[in-house]
């Protein structure tokens, strides 16, 4: 049983915006409209005023979802791949409803529906296949307890604190996760503790990981808001006890290490850019096969420009990322593999030129992935022997 100890491990936030109510004069303005979840990281932006219901003691809840497909061409596919990887296929991206409260001492939200998630220089997996070999029809779920704004309690099935991109499409600048985000969990489940005061945010969670059913992963964060345009992020997590489950949700290896990121994020209309560095370990292990340490470092820059309102680019979007990441070992010491064999390195272009109109929303997306120090077998494409991949994509959909 291996032990992480405690200093290691960050302790953690969530920002947590909440508007006060206040009185309006018939000539005021009226009060905004509820801070609803997932976050968005944009340029897409979520119905402002969705449908809502007095549920009474639950208060208002709210209804919102989005429905989008994607189509895919690609060269050094997978084509033989289970999960319905080909070099060019379509496909439901999300096609998701969500329910919430937002106000009282118990609230809840559940998002329930199908998805895919796409990501850089993996195979492509079916929305099919991902609701089955993922996260079920629901994949996100809890309940949340709020004795106060600056304090709260989530209990369920919850997004990870971990990264700066979050699990699904529309909740994205790029329609596809990159290389970093290959490395971390996306949803866990367990318990998430919350607390803001002044301009910091903490969070602190416990969970079942790289959703493994052991609950025995720790990760916190910690937010600090600067001004109304900059914040930093402190991200740190890992396994506090060996886990041999391995699925398509589970990789053993990265379910058994830590994750650490610093996160830096800048917004000032009409730009948003988020740099920020990432490093993993897997400590040797041979319960899960892993001879020797493992580390990977990377690094990744997301740019949006948003064009003005008032000119004839009115709800266009230039969203861009690059990423490099690097592992360590070697194949000759039997050092495990967290890339594309031990020692690889890879980088990635991402860009996606995207067109919002009210709630509709099209987007393409040309992104590039190179790989250098492969181990044959364990890169890209069929075999496993191709070390580049280009990408196009469109995707579609409307957010109600």
């Amino acid at each position: 049983m291996k032990k992480i100890p405690l200093y290691s491990l960050a302790t953690a936030c969530l920002i947590v915006s909440a508007a006060p109510a206040t009185s309006w004069a018939e000539d005021a303005a009226p009060p905004a409209p509820p801070v609803l979840q997932p976050t968005m990281i944009g340029p897409l932006t979520a119905n402002p005023n969705p449908y809502n219901i007095d549920s009474g003691i639950l208060g208002k809840v709210y209804f919102s979802g989005v429905l989008s497909g994607l189509g895919q061409v690609q060269n050094h596919s997978q084509s033989n791949s289970t999960f319905g990887d080909r070099s060019n296929l379509t496909d439901i991206s999300n096609a998701q409803v969500i329910a919430q409260t937002t106000e009282g001492y118990v609230q809840f939200y559940m998002q329930a529906g199908a998805y895919s998630m796409p990501s850089l220089g993996t195979p492509y997996i079916r929305s099919s296949k991902a609701v089955d070999n993922f996260y079920g029809p629901i994949p996100v779920a809890y309940v949340k307890l709020a004795p106060t704004d600056a304090l709260s309690l989530q209990v369920g099935k919850l997004p990870t604190l971990i990264g700066a991109e979050y699990t699904f499409s529309f909740q994205n600048p790029n329609i596809e996760r990159g290389l970093l985000w290959n490395q971390e969990s996306a949803i866990s489940r367990g318990a998430q503790l919350n607390y803001t005061v002044g301009p910091l945010a903490m969070s602190l969670a416990g969970t079942d990981g790289f959703y493994s059913g052991q609950y025995s992963w720790i990760t916190g964060s910690a937010t600090y808001t600067f001004n109304e345009h900059n914040s930093a992020t402190f991200v740190g997590g890992g396994n506090t006890r060996t886990s041999t489950k391995s699925t398509a949700a589970t990789p053993v290896l990265q379910n058994n290490g830590e994750v650490y990121n610093v996160i830096y994020t800048y917004t000032n209309a009409p730009w948003t850019i988020i740099p920020y560095v990432q490093a993993t370990h897997v400590p040797k292990s041979a319960t899960i096969g892993a001879n020797s340490d493992a580390t990977t470092y990377g690094g990744a820059l997301t740019v949006n420009y948003s064009f003005d309102q008032s000119t004839a680019l009115a709800g266009v979007s230039l969203p861009v990322r690059f990423e490099y990441i690097s592992s360590s070992g070697s194949a000759a010491a039997g050092s495990p593999n967290l890339l594309y064999g031990p020692g690889s390195k890879a980088w990635s272009l991402t860009v996606t030129p995207t067109y919002q109109n009210n709630f509709y929303f099209v987007r393409g997306e040309f992104s590039y992935v190179g790989a250098q120090s492969i181990t044959n077998g364990a890169g890209l494409g069929l075999n496993g022997n191709d070390k580049s991949q280009s990408r196009g994509l469109i995707e579609a959909g409307v957010r109600f």
